[in-house]
């Protein structure tokens, strides 16, 4: 796997230090954009109702006000449609694209015929190894190897020897190299769990069963907070002992981890996806930058536990972290 990271610090600053050079974001002397003309189009593989991505639009959204750009925000689990919705993006002109790649292998086409178009990309979240091969910008998330192992490492240093990981979304690659890298250092069994993340009854019952056809099972994992507030609801149903850790935040998960029902939680910054991934482009735009210098940035991860779940709170409770 290549190493293509490069820190997010400063970034933000920059892209907002050019913008303050005058109120549309131009030079003195006059840029070749006019920034109220620019839209670009933030394309994901959300489903309904997940809040992991309503924080990634919110970034997005509050960097195009911060620039003042207009940003349009779809999604569609179904790598088919949503490469119809990057096709769309490319058709109205956008100026930039930023997609999540869940399956780059059903994206690849669009995203390289926008490539092709002149039209910049940037990926995020999803598609860390493939992003330059398909000729996008920069990438924006965390290695799910990375991660993966940390959590393993982690989970490992607790005592935990049978851990269940919790795939919410069948044929995510992302998800699926968590929980193999999770194995990888875990030093213990690490079993997956295929569970339908649109009903969250559903994920609840579906643990719950699993936990009661295997009380050896000492560690349940989930990739998104809300699964891991699901996993909770079926520890306690299954009358399990076993211990929760997620991937993700919200308010409610860190209420979990400061009750201690919760061990830890990793965040990956999806605001910071969001708000980096349309500050890209809109450096592309004003002023020719490729940020990145051919590396992905790091988002994440960082665990956040109940030494530091304070910290945090607040911004939890806004809906941004």
């Amino acid at each position: 796997m290549r190493n293509r990271r490069i820190t997010i610090a400063g970034l933000a600053a920059s892209a907002l230090l050019l913008a303050a050079c005058s109120g549309t974001g131009k030079e003195e002397s006059g840029a070749p954009t006019e920034t109220s003309d620019l839209t670009y189009a933030v394309i994901t593989h959300s489903g309904p109702g997940d809040a992991f991505w309503d924080r990634v639009k919110s970034g997005a959204e509050r960097a195009g006000d911060d620039y003042g750009v207009s940003v349009e925000y779809s999604a569609d689990p179904d790598p088919s449609k949503q490469s119809e919705l990057i096709d769309a993006a490319v058709a109205d002109d956008v100026d930039g694209i930023v997609v999540s790649m869940a399956n780059p292998d059903g994206l690849q086409d669009s995203i390289e015929t926008a490539v092709e178009a002149g039209v910049p990309v940037v990926t995020i979240n999803s598609g860390y190894d493939q992003w330059a091969d398909f000729g996008a910008i920069t990438h924006i998330g965390q290695s799910e190897t990375i991660a993966g192992r940390a959590v393993g490492e982690r989970l490992k240093e607790e005592g935990f020897s049978n851990i269940l990981c919790v795939i919410q979304e069948a044929g995510n690659i992302g998800l699926e190299e968590r929980c193999a890298a999770v194995a990888e250092t875990a030093g213990g069994n690490v079993e997956n769990l295929q569970v339908d993340g649109t009903d969250e009854n559903a994920v609840t019952s579906t643990i719950t069963s699993k936990l009661q056809s295997d009380d050896s099972i000492d560690a349940v994992l989930t990739l998104g907070g809300q699964y891991g507030i699901n996993a909770v609801a079926a520890v306690d149903q299954a009358g399990s002992d076993a211990q929760v850790a997620t991937f993700d935040l919200s308010e409610d998960v860190i209420n979990e981890i400061k009750d201690g029902t919760i061990l830890f939680a990793v965040d990956q910054q999806p605001y910071v996806q969001g708000y980096l991934g349309v500050s890209t482009l809109y450096l592309k735009s004003i002023n020719g930058n490729d940020v990145g210098g051919g590396q992905a940035i790091n988002s994440g991860p960082a665990f956040i536990t109940s030494d530091n779940a304070d910290a945090v709170l607040e911004f939890a409770k806004n809906g941004t972290r």
